[in-house]
């Protein structure tokens, strides 16, 4: 794909983004899309075959803004219950608060409105939140064979607690807009991490 062809696509998929976001899935249109990005219906469909195949591709950019937001600084940090207190913060604070996208947050808004309509759709968007509960399990189990976590910590359980907090907080905020959702979810897994370190 030419270079102009690779940012009339990147452009058409930020802008699509943003629109299913706000709207969702189904009541997002073809000309709301060419609309916002100045195809033709033609154009538009030279780069994706069909609107689905636009909300897949949608989905994989809000999965790599998400983990730029997420995991900004996470990586460097040794201790691996630290790394998950600056996850949650990083999520909650930076992601959840951070008006990322315009409708709030990309995959559990597309959640509520997929699931019971398109399981595959919102088969996909479990599968990453269960994929982040997994990442945050391996941290968890890191710090159990460091001694590091008192005895009898499940671990699955405590990273799968952690991820149904934060989408809590984020719907919550989504409906309100008041931060102080996020926040005392933030405060309250951070003092449960704690209650946790042996």
């Amino acid at each position: 794909m030419r270079k102009d062809g690779r940012e009339t696509r990147h452009n058409v998929i930020e802008k699509s983004l943003q629109i299913f976001s706000v709207k969702g899935y189904y009541n997002a249109s073809i000309s709301d899309i060419m609309s916002a990005t100045g195809l033709t219906k033609g154009g538009l469909y030279s780069h994706f075959d069909s609107k689905e195949a636009l909300w897949n591709a949608a989905y994989e950019r809000a999965v790599e803004i998400w983990k730029g937001i997420v995991f900004k600084g996470v990586r460097k940090i040794s201790d691996p219950l630290d790394r998950i207190v600056k996850t949650i913060e990083n999520d909650l604070r930076d992601y959840c608060c951070g008006e990322v996208f315009e409708g709030g947050c990309f995959f559990f808004n597309s959640l509520v409105e997929l699931s019971g309509q398109s399981p595959e759709m919102s088969g996909r968007i479990v599968e990453g939140f269960m994929r982040f509960s997994d990442l945050l399990a391996s941290w968890l189990d890191e710090a159990k064979s460091a001694g590091m976590l008192k005895p009898g910590v499940r671990t699955k359980e405590v990273s799968d607690f952690i991820v149904i907090s934060i989408n809590g907080a984020a719907a919550l905020y989504v409906a309100t807009r008041d931060r102080r959702f996020p926040r005392a979810t933030e405060r309250q897994l951070q003092s449960y991490i704690d209650l946790l370190r042996a």
